[in-house]
């Protein structure tokens, strides 16, 4: 029991040196004690305590840092109450634009691609249609064609030639 005691004699002294070592304008006393007293009087009266400091920090709306993520915290909303969250908003939000900006670049690209494929199916298909004209006009334009047409066509006065064609020479 004596060493119980003697602890919470110590604790007891430790916490009052702690008090005094956290004071701001903590000095030493001297040998004019009685000048010191009262400049000491109105620097209490104008230093606030400990418990004034930590009452002014601590907030209620405050929970402390916790080690614990729980499925719990997170779907409740809580984790979001946390203060490394709140330091952190700014690149949360950051980030959050830049995935906009990824997704919405990749739906663009998509579509462009999409585009592109249709293009070129319309372009195979009009290659084939002018592969298929340019055939079907040869077969008409070929003279043996031509000459059964004209042979068939009565009224045509149009016949084929039966010389050969010759050159005329103009003098200069």
């Amino acid at each position: 029991m004596k060493k119980d005691n003697n602890d919470i004699r110590d604790t007891e002294i430790q916490d009052e040196t702690y008090d005094y070592a956290l004071e701001e304008n903590y000095e030493q006393p001297s040998a004019d004690a009685d000048e010191e007293t009262e400049g000491e009087e109105n620097a209490d009266e104008q230093k606030p305590s400990l418990k004034e400091v930590i009452e002014e920090h601590a907030r209620e709306d405050e929970r402390p840092d916790s080690s614990k993520v729980t499925l719990r915290t997170i779907l409740g909303g809580d984790i979001l109450t946390a203060k490394f969250l709140r330091e952190q908003l700014g690149l949360i939000l950051l980030i959050a634009a830049f995935v906009i900006v990824y997704v919405s670049f990749r739906y663009n690209s998509q579509k462009s691609m999409l585009e592109i494929d249709r293009l070129n199916k319309e372009l195979v298909e009009a290659r084939y249609r002018t592969l298929s004209l340019s055939s079907i006009l040869t077969e008409q334009c070929r003279e043996s064609r031509v000459q059964n047409l004209l042979k068939e066509t009565s009224d045509s006065t149009l016949h084929a030639a039966d010389q050969p064609p010759y050159i005329v020479n103009i003098p200069e």
